[in-house]
């Protein structure tokens, strides 16, 4: 499945909006296809931004499918996040976490 480009996801519903940006641990339970999945990777990447390291953060998922296709996404949002950053520095490491995704603790129970 593809990520949704950078129009689809600024639209959130209130709800949505307050899981993404509560603070602290979270649990997301939703009917499937209600946006679980891109909620998630958006709060993800939103605090990968913030300065926490891919490997400092634990995802778990119930399918392995699921746990695969959020690393895709949140990859893609890290490296689409980069390309809209003018400090170098901020470009690098988000890059970085991009790169890093692939080995992050995003799995099933």
């Amino acid at each position: 499945m593809e990520a949704p480009n950078k129009k689809e996801e600024m639209k959130f519903t209130q709800e949505q909006l307050n899981a993404i940006n509560f603070k602290g641990n979270l649990i997301v339970s939703a009917a499937a296809g209600a946006g679980k999945t891109r909620v998630m990777t958006e709060r993800i990447c939103r605090e990968i931004e913030n300065g926490t390291k891919v490997d400092e953060l634990l995802v778990v998922t119930f399918t392995k499918a699921a746990a695969a296709e959020m690393k895709e996404r949140i990859e893609a949002r890290l490296i689409r996040l980069s390309e809209e950053k003018n400090d170098a520095k901020d470009k690098l490491r988000l890059l970085e976490a991009a790169n890093g995704v692939s080995r992050a603790n995003i799995s099933t129970i």
